[in-house]
């Protein structure tokens, strides 16, 4: 965990539905215990099987996968390691 990790929430698009992601805890654990089915496999942000839209709210891009273009784009993100700056992210779920 590092020390600017702090908790937010992320929306589900699709449902509204609205999920608490704790400090040190990644976006793919949180959801995958809330039931949603996100393919994944590195989980260390370097190969984007868990590449996620991303509708709304600021990203803290934590991987290795997506170019500095893909990243500034703030439309999509790696849940397995990725994290928000603002207190909540809307997932394109």
């Amino acid at each position: 965990m590092s020390a600017t990790d702090h908790g937010f929430e992320v929306e589900i698009a699709s449902t509204g539905q609205v999920i608490e992601i704790p400090a040190g805890q990644s976006v793919l654990h949180t959801l995958m215990f809330e039931g949603f089915d996100i393919p994944f496999a590195c989980e260390e942000g370097v190969c984007g099987t868990c590449l996620t839209g991303v509708k709304g709210g600021e990203i803290d891009h934590r991987d290795q996968y997506l170019t500095p273009e893909e990243q500034s784009s703030q439309t999509q993100f790696l849940p397995c390691c990725s994290r928000a700056k603002s207190a909540r992210l809307v997932l394109d779920l």
